[in-house]
């Protein structure tokens, strides 16, 4: 929705989005709490109403919705899509792929034990919870911090249910650290760090797990076992790009973020395909989702005007830098470029370096740096080089 309306913003006069659901919003229709919208309209929104100011918007602005509609083929130019009107073939000059992420299930990480009712994933679980109406467990273990999971603790305390502890696995949290703070320490709920779960107990329901502190290599330390009695375990594990429509358009991808490779312009190696939002990385907050939108919004009315593709240098990620996007740099930059990135383990007074080859394009030194803290960094166009290859690297002390 946010690049919809900034493609209309800046001229773009016939524009569809098209959505799967019933209802536009996606993930934030489950998402009742507040914290949303604070950087984009300096307030704090719950996810219902951050949802409910763009669709307000979409409907003054007139542009055109199809809901309960699935694509189930994309090709450059052409979208086919199905829904209870039949199927419908919809040509495009330029399509913005903004799918988002699913979540990282039990098969993906391969816990033993049975297959009892009562294992969901988190997001799964606030759904049954904020618009199902339904309580899927009294007494719960979360594993994994990420973001969803902390929102989860608390909501599960709020309706009466009791969360015996947050098991992660690594030596620090995968969520923000506003959210440590009000879902879990405002609660008095445990954050077992370096702890995962090794077995799931029970047949037909739930019965417990068994958690186990983990080595340096991530691997269960014999002895550290304990068992705990639930009957709801949540998965918190990670967010993965939906991406099956980006690779049959035979976008490059990234094998670390996931996502398409995109330019600053959220351009992918198709033309005529930009992405944006978490399809090409997962983000910390909705409002940095909306604001890449806008950006591959002005990319595809940019490619509209002139669709004529520039030559584009490589950027990696270079020590202690897990992946950035763009992943490339369309030369010549006609205006500033912001980089995001992530570090691959907390640091004290990191100090970043945008280089090209051994010559230092620009450095940049911060407080301190969190895996589950995006960092994003400015680049002025001047500074960006012709040509050549740049790399992002990182170097701190550990925290």
């Amino acid at each position: 929705m946010g690049a919809a309306l900034e493609a209309r913003r800046l001229g773009v006069g016939d524009i569809l989005v098209i959505e799967r659901d019933k209802f536009l919003g996606g993930i934030l229709q489950q998402c009742i709490h507040n914290g949303f919208g604070l950087h984009l309209f300096g307030e704090e929104l719950t996810g219902v109403e951050y949802a409910q100011r763009f669709i307000d918007a979409m409907q003054r602005e007139g542009i055109a919705v199809m809901t309960d509609t699935m694509v189930m083929e994309a090709e450059p130019g052409m979208v086919r899509a199905v829904n209870a009107d039949g199927v419908h073939e919809i040509q495009a000059r330029a399509i913005i792929l903004a799918m988002g992420c699913r979540e990282r299930t039990r098969g993906a990480i391969n816990i033993p034990g049975s297959r009892p009712a009562g294992v969901y994933t988190a997001g799964a679980a606030q759904r049954l919870i904020n618009i199902e109406g339904f309580l899927p467990g009294r007494r719960a273990v979360i594993l994994g911090s990420g973001d969803i999971g902390l929102i989860m603790a608390r909501r599960l305390t709020l309706e009466g249910a009791k969360v015996e502890a947050v098991a992660e696995i690594m030596p620090w949290s995968n969520g923000l650290a506003r959210n440590i703070a009000q879902c879990l320490d405002d609660f008095n709920i445990p954050l077992l760090l370096s702890h995962t779960v090794v077995e799931i107990h029970g047949h037909k329901r739930l019965e417990g797990v068994t958690l186990a502190r983990v080595d340096d290599n991530l691997q269960p330390i014999p002895g550290s076992e304990r068992y705990i009695p639930c009957d709801l375990l949540l998965l918190s594990v990670g967010l993965i790009p939906e991406n099956e429509l980006s690779r049959q358009l035979g976008v490059a991808m990234d094998p670390v973020s996931q996502g398409p490779v995109v330019d600053q312009y959220l351009h992918t190696s198709v033309d005529g395909v930009f992405a944006c939002g978490n399809v090409v990385h997962v983000h910390d907050l909705v409002d940095f989702v909306t604001l890449e939108s806008r950006r591959a919004a002005a990319g595809a009315a940019r490619w509209l005007a002139r669709p004529k593709r520039g030559r584009c240098i490589p950027l990696k990620a270079g020590d202690n830098v897990s992946y950035v996007v763009p992943q490339r740099i369309s030369v010549p930059a006609e205006e500033d470029v912001t980089l995001l990135l992530r570090v691959r383990r907390p640091l004290r007074k990191p100090e970043f370096i945008l280089r090209s080859g051994e010559e230092q394009v620009l450095r940049r030194v911060r407080p301190v740096a969190l895996p589950a803290e995006m960092v994003e960094i400015k680049v002025p166009a001047a500074a960006i080089p012709g040509a050549g290859e740049l790399e992002i690297l990182c170097r701190g002390e550990k925290r």
